[in-house]
């Protein structure tokens, strides 16, 4: 068969063709790794590879860290931070990171595959990934709060000295300090960092009630605009994707933009906030009637704030967590799983032990890590692809 060429050679040439594409495609990423400082990266050549038997889910983990135990879902790794320090753990349930140092009231956050623990009252601060601590910090006094960002910047808020309250200083994600502020107008909360690193906003009690101040460009220690809530109280705040900060009140859901402009997205006057979750599909928050007992209801809102469901309640909701699709909700009566429209998906896996947890967790793939003071397991909703 003149002019034909056989399987054979056809099937050799393409593997050859492959393998110089992608050698070139690996030399390519190197060099622009070296060129950014990015660090390296193979994930993206699993996804050509043949695909692997998927990851064995341990249905308990064996978390050893001591006692006032946290979590932080750190996306395929489970972390958790205790008076004896920070362990994380794979879904098979294998230990890769241990951190032995102590802490009294132990704390946790998580972004992006990467945590930060620290000591509420104390000053050991801790920022890893799955596998290693990036930045042990010890802070010039006692830490308020922490928190860190997609791109691995983090704050630490801690008491000042000296005639200030409160001192909030930002790192790099290489641990570098990077700017610093002090007050002495009222007592820092806590702080967030913008998703491109140039805002931050500084959340602190004055005598007033709460206020809200910009800092922009983390050039000069003087402020940019400032949001006061005369009477009020700021409960939490952190930076959406497009650069606004979301804020929750007493009494309320907010949106400030870069200019301090404040809009009302959500009220609940007559209600108290019992408990809320965030996820980046949407909020929920737990309300509470005036009086005595439990009765109140959830509702979630999406990034709007416009409502998309409400719940009445009677049950006594001791931790909820949103988080993979679901809102993962602990009662004093047992543990259930509800879509954004808090339509009830009932839950499966060791429901036995998960019956004296004490919080919950959800996590990215839809379902939640129950724990209690000496076990953790995951729970999935009855609707969910193994």
């Amino acid at each position: 068969m003149t002019g034909e060429k056989s399987p054979k050679k056809i099937r050799r040439r393409l593997v050859r063709i492959i393998g110089s594409l992608l050698s070139l495609a690996a030399l390519t990423y190197v060099s622009i790794s070296l060129i950014t400082g990015r660090g390296f990266s193979f994930t993206w050549l699993s996804d050509l590879l043949p695909s692997r038997e998927p990851t064995k889910v341990a249905e308990e983990f064996d978390f050893d860290v001591g006692r006032d135990r946290v979590f932080a879902d750190l996306g395929g790794s489970l972390a958790s931070a205790g008076t004896l320090g920070v362990q994380v753990l794979d879904m098979a349930g294998d230990e890769t990171l241990r951190d032995t140092f102590r802490m009294s009231r132990p704390a946790i956050s998580a972004a992006n595959g990467l945590g930060i623990a620290f000591d509420i009252g104390g000053t050991d601060v801790r920022v890893f990934n799955k596998s290693k601590t990036i930045s042990a910090i010890i802070a010039s006094s006692e830490v308020v709060s922490a928190s860190i960002n997609q791109n691995g910047w983090f704050c630490i808020c801690a008491k000042g000295s000296g005639g200030y309250k409160g001192v909030a200083t930002v790192y790099t994600d290489k641990g570098n300090p990077y700017y610093s502020v002090s007050l002495s107008s009222g007592y820092i909360l806590s702080a967030a960092l913008s998703p491109d690193n140039k805002s931050l906003a500084v959340l602190n009690l004055t005598d007033g009630g709460s206020r809200i101040t910009f800092y922009n460009n983390l050039s000069s220690e003087v402020s940019g605009n400032a949001f006061d809530l005369p009477g009020g109280l700021i409960i939490d705040i952190w930076y959406q994707p497009d650069g606004k900060l979301s804020v929750i009140t007493a009494e309320s859901l907010i949106t400030i933009d870069k200019n301090g402009v404040a809009s009302e997205l959500y009220t609940f006057p007559g209600k108290r906030l019992g408990a809320y979750a965030l996820s980046d599909s949407f909020v929920t928050l737990h309300l509470l009637d005036y009086g005595i007992g439990y009765s109140g209801k959830l509702v979630t809102l999406n990034s709007e704030g416009i409502l998309i469901a409400e719940l009445p309640t009677e049950h006594e909701l001791v931790s909820i967590s949103s988080g993979g699709g679901y809102l993962a909700a602990l009662r004093n009566d047992g543990i259930s799983f509800f879509d954004e429209t808090l339509i009830e998906r009932p839950p499966t896996g060791n429901l036995s032990v998960a019956a004296g947890a004490s919080l919950v967790l959800a996590l990215g793939n839809g379902a939640a890590l129950a724990a209690g003071d000496h076990f953790a397991v995951i729970l999935k909703p009855s609707d969910a692809e193994s």
